[in-house]
């Protein structure tokens, strides 16, 4: 309940003293065509102590015999014993302003019924985007934050030890052309979409720059034209533009972690007048379990013996308050502070605000984790 109070106040806190803060556009969003680029490959990976693919994998066979037929060797894929090596799956992102000669961190990924990648090495193995087109090359020691050992049917494991990563692994080919202007203009779109924050981005564009450049053409997307002195300079002109300051408009919004029993209310959330009955109703059943032992036990008496009797009774128990919220205009806290009061617990402040939410009460967007 501390925990509750306390994100709430801090909360209002915030909303209250700090309303009228302003942050950058760069931490609100970002300029259209900055994209990170899915890489993936197949490869191989060698020097596993017999923890490696089984016969059974033909895929793998076949893939060292292809290797091996590289370096001028004619292998039959049935005579490759593939225990040491295993099939895999090499995955990277490759950063939208890459270079050639950049290095990327790589993950892998078994693909067949290895049962750890610990000790193995990556072989050369390209990477291609979605076009088909070679974009990096990975290979290396792979790092593996895990381990499986099994003898005579015991097993000990830790993690996930058929995945494991190379950093810096993979060195960059062919760099990916980013051209962030379109017919003279850059877009900037917004990480959360609303129109108001779209509008006061633009207008704070045109103040910063002394024109016309920014138009607001969706919630999410700002139109900047590029004046044409500065084309030629268009990273001084970004930099310019992504140091303005705007104040966002903020949504009321109440998140819920059911899990941790967290509230936490953004922005100014509002509660139309609502009256609130809390009750707890506990049933428990006790068993008192005792032994009758008669006299004639001791004296040897035929057909008298121990017995055990349970005796049985119901205890039911019921506390209950009501709590009334008479004022217009109260906020989440204030609801959370006289639900406090009648000592209400977490999980039941929990369903009263699903409640409130329900019976239209709540104005804000109620999210539930």
């Amino acid at each position: 309940m501390k925990r509750i109070l306390m994100a709430l106040l801090l909360t209002a806190l915030a909303v209250s003293a700090g309303a009228a803060d302003t942050i950058r556009i760069k931490d609100i969003g970002k300029i259209e065509g900055w994209r990170d680029n899915a890489l993936t490959g197949y490869g191989l990976v060698t020097g596993l102590a017999g923890t490696g693919d089984s016969s059974r994998n033909k895929a793998t066979r076949q893939s060292i015999a292809n290797m091996l037929s590289r370096f001028d060797m004619t292998v039959v894929a049935d005579d490759v014993q593939s225990r040491n090596a295993a099939a895999v799956m090499v995955t990277a992102s490759l950063s939208p302003f890459a270079r050639a000669g950049d290095v990327i961190d790589v993950t892998v990924t078994s693909m067949g019924d290895a049962r750890s990648l610990v000790g193995g090495t990556l072989i050369l193995a390209p990477l291609k985007a979605a076009d088909g087109r070679v974009y990096a090359l990975a290979q290396g020691p792979l790092s593996v934050g895990g381990y499986k050992y099994d003898l005579n049917g015991n097993v000990v494991q830790k993690n996930h030890p058929t995945v494991a990563s190379i950093p810096a692994g993979a060195t960059v080919e062919v760099g990916v052309p980013n051209d962030v202007t379109h017919n003279g203009l850059v877009t900037f779109v917004l990480a959360d979409p609303d129109y108001t924050t779209a509008s006061r981005v633009a207008a704070a564009i045109n103040a910063a720059l002394g024109a016309s450049l920014a138009l607001a053409t969706d919630a999410s997307g700002i139109d900047i034209r590029i004046p044409e002195e500065r084309r030629a300079r268009l990273a001084d002109f970004l930099t310019q533009v992504e140091n303005v300051n705007v104040e966002p408009d903020r949504r009321a919004r109440v998140v819920i972690n059911e899990r941790t029993g967290t509230i936490v209310a953004g922005g100014d959330v509002r509660i139309a007048k609502v009256a609130v009955s809390q009750g707890d109703l506990k049933v428990s059943i006790v068993t008192d379990n005792t032994v009758s032992q008669p006299l004639l036990v001791s004296q040897g008496g035929a057909g008298v013996q121990t017995a055990r009797i349970a005796n049985s009774r119901v205890d039911v128990a019921e506390q209950g308050e009501t709590g009334f919220v008479a004022a217009s205009n109260n906020t989440v806290a204030d609801l959370v502070q006289s639900l406090t009061r009648i000592k209400t617990n977490t999980r039941d402040i929990i369903s009263i605000l699903r409640a409130v939410k329900a019976a239209g009460a709540l104005h804000a967007e109620l999210i539930v984790q």
